[in-house]
């Protein structure tokens, strides 16, 4: 079992950078792929990036790669989104979620635990 529990959303203005935290509780933290994926209004959730357990393998949506950075510290049981130079078009709520397998997933079906989401929007 996992719980997850996302920080770090907030305001910030086209071209601006926020960092995404993470927090998981729980044993297997370290055997667990993590991901993040968002929902903006009136659209499905959608995959934004995500890191094997070790943190040797990542992988983005074309949307966000070269803009957004996923890592992990596995001591401190926690996974980070650095995301820079924003556009409005990324608002949405963002959602920290774990994987039972340690091997890098887009599917949203495939991730077992949830976050409640933080709010990310950028103004224009």
């Amino acid at each position: 079992q996992v719980q997850v529990v996302e920080s770090g959303g907030g305001l910030v203005q086209a071209g601006g950078s926020l960092r995404l935290s993470c927090a998981a509780s729980g044993r297997t933290f370290r055997s667990n792929c993590m991901g993040w994926f968002r929902q903006a209004p009136g659209k499905e959730r959608e995959f934004v990036a995500a890191i094997s357990r070790s943190g040797g393998s990542s992988t983005y949506a074309d949307s966000v790669k070269g803009r957004f950075t996923i890592s992990r510290d596995n001591a401190k049981n926690s996974m980070y989104l650095q995301m820079n130079s924003l556009k409005p078009e990324d608002t949405a709520v963002y959602y920290c979620a774990a994987r039972s397998s340690g091997i890098v997933s887009t599917t949203p079906n495939e991730y077992a635990y949830w976050g409640q989401g933080t709010q990310v929007t950028v103004s224009s």
